[in-house]
């Protein structure tokens, strides 16, 4: 991988092949103040891990792989459930739970823009394991944050 998140600054890279150069369960390539862009790397049968976050939108794209995108009111009532491909979208409002699973054959790769950040400028996770247990992940305090409703996880 070619790129290194350079904080609020500007910055220009391949996306696409960024994104599909990303061996990482998340790799954070940009941090602004107000939004945030990740890659991820989501191996056969993983997930993004079933979320919700209340002060959040998210944008999420495929670059490869076969997934399936579930969001609803809660997390027993995904009331959403879509299948969707290289060069699809999953528009997340927030307050949604959400998740994505690969459903194909290959690892699905894919990038996420959040707005505000929720990742240290930087950071990378090598599995989704990790990436659970760390306990150093929290957006800059330079970036612009929401009140002080909290991210949940499944």
């Amino acid at each position: 991988m070619s790129i290194s998140d350079n904080g609020p600054g500007p910055q220009s890279f391949d996306l696409e092949k960024e994104t599909l150069d990303n061996p990482n369960y998340r790799t954070v390539a940009w941090s602004g103040r107000y939004l945030q862009v990740t890659l991820m790397s989501i191996p056969l049968n993983g997930d993004i891990g079933l979320e919700k976050h209340p002060e959040t939108d998210q944008f999420i794209r495929l670059d490869r792989g076969r997934g399936r995108a579930q969001m609803g009111p809660s997390k027993d009532e995904l009331t959403f459930d879509q299948e969707v491909t290289d060069g699809w979208c999953v528009m997340v409002p927030a307050g949604s739970w959400h998740n994505v699973t690969n459903v194909g054959d290959e690892p699905m790769q894919l990038y996420t823009v959040y707005a505000p950040q929720h990742h240290k400028p930087g950071k990378v996770h090598e599995t989704q394991a990790i990436a659970a247990a760390d306990t150093d992940d929290e957006p800059a305090d330079w970036s612009v944050q929401p009140g002080s409703a909290a991210d949940q996880h499944a």
